[in-house]
């Protein structure tokens, strides 16, 4: 009865959890273009200069050299702009879906920085959508079905063997 009563709030516990997954993941979306818009600036503004002295965005790159100042500045623009072709892929992938198919493109959803930001602004909520509750009656079958196999495993080795006649 324990055990049982356990594997009901496991999967109570899991269908909260797995609830949340559409608001987070809207959230996320939302700072996602946030940052995609912020870094297209920078990498427009250093595509501009580089135009306007008749380089492309690699020539320019490549001619940042000499002072330890101007290297760094180098390998900066370097990150800001493979993270601004990475950020663009993941939001075109995600924009215009909805949360099964974010969830299905999860791994869209892995920039660290955007993932800190969102978690640390998310509010749990429990919004009554039948996304919601799909969300819901999967955690909660996971999560219950995830504990009960772990108990499963855990009373391997201390079961009750049947007594041979």
């Amino acid at each position: 009865m324990i055990l049982r009563s356990l594997a009901l709030a496991a999967g109570i516990a899991g269908a909260f959890g797995a609830a949340q997954f559409p608001a987070y993941s809207q959230q996320y979306l939302q700072r996602l273009g946030g940052a995609v818009d912020a870094l297209e600036q920078v990498v427009a503004e250093f595509d501009a200069s580089a135009a306007a002295v008749g380089l492309t965005r690699q020539e320019a790159l490549t001619q940042m050299r000499g002072t330890a100042f101007v290297e760094r500045r180098r390998a900066d623009m370097t990150r800001a702009i493979r993270r601004y072709e990475s950020l663009r892929a993941d939001f075109s992938a995600l924009t215009g879906k909805g949360p099964f198919m974010r969830a299905y493109h999860v791994g869209h959803l892995s920039d660290a920085e955007i993932a800190r930001g969102t978690w640390a602004a998310f509010q749990p909520a429990f919004p009554m959508t039948l996304a919601t509750l799909l969300f819901a009656l999967a955690g909660f079958i996971a999560s219950a079905l995830g504990f009960g196999a772990l108990l499963a495993v855990l009373r391997w080795p201390v079961r009750r063997k049947p007594k041979l006649a």
